[in-house]
């Protein structure tokens, strides 16, 4: 009787050694599992730091002129005002020639950094989005109602991006 005693007493110590293992098995598995959704997790959330950075990066280098050609504009606008009173005086032709040789070569170097002139002329439609209205003046003809009369001043963009509005007067 002992030892049937004995092989009962053994087999439920198997059986609890086994329902252990299972259970150890199970948790193991289940921690394998939770580490490797933890991974993927924490992978995907690296590439999108990548992503999210490398397109920063890129928006930095399109606009990291932007303060350097706001400060250049002024510059620009007495280079045009220098040449259109050369222009009247026609005993400068060789000073009318140097303004303009210098003011191609800003221009030039300023366009191949990204800098662009925002196109307005007048008779274009007016658009608060673009525009920058100074005034507004009676209209010339009916046609030019809420178009622009007179362009005051260039805009530029550099990129897709305006850095200066064209300031314009509008027909009333």
């Amino acid at each position: 009787m002992s030892d049937t005693k004995e092989n009962i007493e053994d087999k439920e110590i198997q059986s609890e050694e086994k329902q252990e293992e299972i259970v150890q098995e199970v948790t193991a598995e289940e921690q394998i599992a939770k580490e490797k959704d933890k991974f993927l997790r924490l992978f995907a959330e690296f590439e999108n730091y990548k992503k999210r950075t490398s397109k920063e990066r890129i928006e930095l280098f399109k606009t990291a002129n932007q303060e350097l050609m706001t400060v250049l504009l002024p510059v620009l606008d007495d280079f045009e005002r220098a040449l259109t009173h050369i222009e009247d005086d026609k005993e400068a032709e060789e000073l009318r020639k140097g303004v303009l040789l210098i003011y191609k070569k800003l221009i030039t170097t300023l366009e191949q950094k990204g800098l662009a002139i925002s196109e307005v002329k007048a008779g274009d439609a007016f658009d608060a989005e673009i525009h920058e209205a100074i005034t507004q003046i009676p209209a010339p003809s009916k046609k030019m109602k809420g178009k622009i009369v007179d362009v005051i001043e260039k805009g530029y963009k550099l990129g897709d991006r305006i850095i200066r509005f064209p300031k314009v007067v509008i027909g009333q």
